[in-house]
């Protein structure tokens, strides 16, 4: 069982992403706080009516997010 769910979080076009690594989760944002609440809803929703065993996750799994940016 998954305890953590991976997110990686970039900038793109302008808008943050937020993109699950093993949930099938895609979210965006204009600022890292809006992806971040977007992130959170949208994992409810995947996760609402569902048992989180069946999806490979302890109950009220952890949130553990990576930010990738150009290194210049």
């Amino acid at each position: 069982m998954l305890q953590r769910i991976h997110t990686v979080i970039s900038k793109s076009e302008g808008a943050y992403v937020a993109e699950c690594i093993k949930v099938g989760v895609v979210t965006q944002g204009e600022s890292l706080d809006e992806t971040l609440r977007n992130l959170r809803e949208a994992i409810e929703l995947f996760m609402d009516g569902e048992e989180p065993a069946a999806l490979g996750l302890v109950p009220n799994p952890r949130l553990a997010i990576s930010f990738e940016t150009t290194a210049r």
